[in-house]
C-alpha cells in the first residue's frame, strides 16, 4: 500500500475509528497516537557492489506508557487531518510504499507493510504484517541455485577429459 491508497480508504470511510492488527489476533492499544510521518530515503550498496536507492513514507504509532483507557481510537478523519497538516510541511510520497512503524514492550519495534485490510461500518482495520530480508545479489556471490549447479555438472559431463581422444 501506498500514501495514495491509504488516504483513499480513509476518505471511503469517513466515520470509521482506525485501528492496526500488528500480528495475529493482536492489535495496537485504542488509545495510539499517529506521532511521525517521515519521508525515508535509502541508499544502499548490496554484497555485490551494486547500489540502489529507493524512498518510502513510515508512520509511526506510539501507545501512551499510560494507558488512557477511556479514550477512543483515533478516527479515519482525525488521520486525514493529521496526513494534511504533514502534506502542508512536508510532501506526502504518495506513490512509494507505505510502513507503519510499531513496537510495545511486548512487540520490538518494527517497521510494517500493509498486508490487507477489513471494513466494517465503524471500524477499518489495517492489517500489518512483516517483511522478509533479502539478498539483492544473490545471483553474483548468493549460494548456487539448483539450476546453476544443474547446468554446471552438464558442462562438465560433456567436456572432454585429457587423453580422451575427443579432441
Amino acid at each position: 500500500m501506498n500514501i495514495s491508497e491509504f488516504l483513499n480508504l480513509l476518505e471511503a470511510n469517513p466515520e470509521a475509528e482506525l485501528r492496526f492488527e500488528y500480528a495475529h489476533g493482536k492489535q495496537v492499544r485504542a488509545d495510539y497516537h499517529i506521532t511521525e510521518v517521515k519521508n525515508v530515503h535509502i541508499e544502499a550498496t548490496d554484497c555485490g557492489g551494486r547500489q540502489d536507492s529507493w524512498r518510502e513514507t513510515v508512520i509511526q504509532l506510539w501507545e501512551p506508557e499510560q494507558a488512557e483507557e477511556t479514550r477512543k481510537s483515533l478516527s479515519t478523519r482525525k488521520a486525514l487531518a493529521i496526513l494534511g497538516r504533514v502534506g502542508a510541511v512536508q510532501p506526502l510520497l504518495k506513490e512509494r510504499p507505505l510502513k507503519f512503524e510499531y513496537g510495545n514492550p511486548e512487540f520490538h519495534t518494527s517497521q510494517l507493510p500493509v498486508m490487507g485490510y477489513e471494513i466494517q461500518p465503524d471500524r477499518l482495520l489495517l492489517k500489518l504484517g512483516t517483511d522478509t530480508t533479502q539478498c539483492k545479489a544473490q545471483e553474483l556471490c548468493g549460494p548456487a541455485t539448483s539450476t546453476t549447479q544443474a547446468v554446471k555438472e552438464e558442462v562438465a559431463a560433456s567436456a572432454c577429459a585429457p587423453g580422451s581422444g575427443c579432441c
